[in-house]
């Protein structure tokens, strides 16, 4: 289909694609909705909304961790807590263990001496490491109330890495060995001893189950010592499987106290988190030629706890927020490619290199400050300070001769007829106004 999926259609697609394989998902998209997308699609909508979905579990548990003495919401006066690992095929033939914890409520016995029903289930499935799946699970036992709760009871398989779980989460919890756990244990020394197809064995661990289950458990623990080690096919496998077996069921002594156990209506077997294994990742990560990239595997993980305690209503926006910031910011920049490519192109100008530095300028002497009568006194230089360019001096005026006065003419040269003749130099009896010039 042309552009992007809509907010509908991507909800659905990632839906099927948590649920089903992304061939599948992408066909069944097509054919419900008529949105023929192709598995790339599917598996690329599918991974980014569980990888943003992924995301909030540490930030909550981080939130969490911060909080002084958060209370929590109440538990219920009973609660069953279980945890355990099942594998999950890798790229290039790798294989890795995912996590799971199931948390239920438990009712009331109907009966003394009878299993209390186990109701509202919640998971939660990682894969990472013992610690920090301790860490991350801490956001699901807030929620479900694991440390405000009456009664915790942990059905577990003995497994160091979860006895360290518990005693950060509920170190009080009335701790269960998985019944067949203890068995398989029992088998293990009998198999060594008759061996593994030989029908003493299977004789002997059924002679010692119901004993373990329903009575005493020192005599399941002391028959061990009674198994022929010498006369075994393999005498120096035998006696090491027999005391592995001995040092394991007494290492958790309180923990195969069954009958106990069962009559408080506790349960003995750690089938809830069985059933979320099943559930959540062998059922998609363990199809037929499915292998898995590391940092594909906890997003689908998410997106299928998620599935599983049927909270996709409350997940969705968290995985969608994402999303929707990273398309406004990828439209902010197409927005502003377009600006970019609509404004008119820019001359660039080279930039000449600058000056190379030159020697220290000389700084300028002071100069006297000119008093208040110097302030408004010309230059040396100014044109008004210069002297007047001297004037020829002009020759003295004729006057006109007094009558009677005139001397006697000089004779002359002859002059022309179209020369005036100048007038003769009269003498006068008075001395001139001496002239002088401006």
């Amino acid at each position: 289909m042309a552009g992007c999926l809509s907010a509908r259609a991507q909800a659905g697609l990632v839906r099927l694609g948590t649920r089903l394989p992304f061939a599948a998902a992408a066909a069944e998209s097509a054919c419900c909705w008529r949105i023929p997308v192709s598995t790339s699609t599917a598996r690329r909508q599918t991974e980014a909304a569980g990888a943003a979905y992924d995301a909030v579990q540490p930030a909550a548990a981080g939130t969490l961790a911060q909080a002084v003495a958060a209370p929590g919401p109440a538990g219920p006066p009973c609660q069953f807590w279980s945890a355990d690992g099942a594998m999950a095929p890798l790229v290039g033939g790798a294989w890795a263990e995912v996590k799971a914890l199931a948390v239920g409520t438990g009712e009331a016995a109907p009966a003394p001496a009878t299993p209390r029903p186990r109701t509202d289930l919640s998971y939660y499935s990682r894969l990472a490491a013992a610690e920090t799946f301790t860490r991350l699970a801490l956001v699901e036992a807030h929620r479900r109330g694991v440390p405000t709760a009456g009664t915790v009871v942990a059905v577990t398989d003995g497994s160091p890495w979860l006895q360290g779980c518990l005693d950060e989460h509920r170190p009080d919890a009335v701790r269960t060995l998985d019944f067949p756990h203890a068995v398989e244990h029992l088998t293990a020394a009998a198999q060594a001893t008759f061996g593994a197809d030989d029908d003493r064995a299977a004789s002997w661990v059924a002679a010692q189950a119901p004993t373990l289950k329903h009575g005493d458990p020192m005599p399941a623990l002391l028959a061990p010592l009674d198994l022929p080690v010498r006369a075994a096919p393999q005498p120096a496998a035998a006696a090491p499987a027999r005391r592995a077996t001995l040092r394991y069921l007494a290492a958790r002594w309180d923990a195969i106290r069954y009958a106990r156990l069962q009559a408080a209506g506790y349960p003995i077997g750690d089938g809830a988190v069985e059933s979320a294994n099943k559930r959540i990742p062998q059922a998609r990560l363990k199809g037929s030629g499915m292998r898995w990239q590391r940092a594909n595997v906890n997003p689908m993980l998410a997106l299928r706890t998620g599935a599983a305690n049927d909270r996709w209503e409350e997940a969705w926006p968290q995985l969608r927020a994402p999303a929707r910031t990273a398309t406004a910011a990828r439209r902010r920049q197409q927005r502003q490619a377009r600006r970019a490519a609509a404004a008119p192109p820019t001359v660039a100008t080279s930039v000449p290199p600058p000056p190379a530095p030159g020697p220290p300028a000389a700084t300028p002497t002071a100069r006297a400050r000119p008093t208040r009568g110097d302030a408004h006194r010309p230059r040396p230089a100014h044109p008004r300070r210069r002297p007047p360019p001297a004037r020829p001096a002009a020759p003295a005026p004729s006057r006109p001769c007094p009558r009677g006065a005139l001397a006697a003419p000089t004779p002359g040269p002859i002059r022309p007829a179209s020369t005036p003749a100048p007038c003769p130099t009269a003498t006068l009896d008075f001395e001139p106004y001496p002239y002088q010039p401006r």
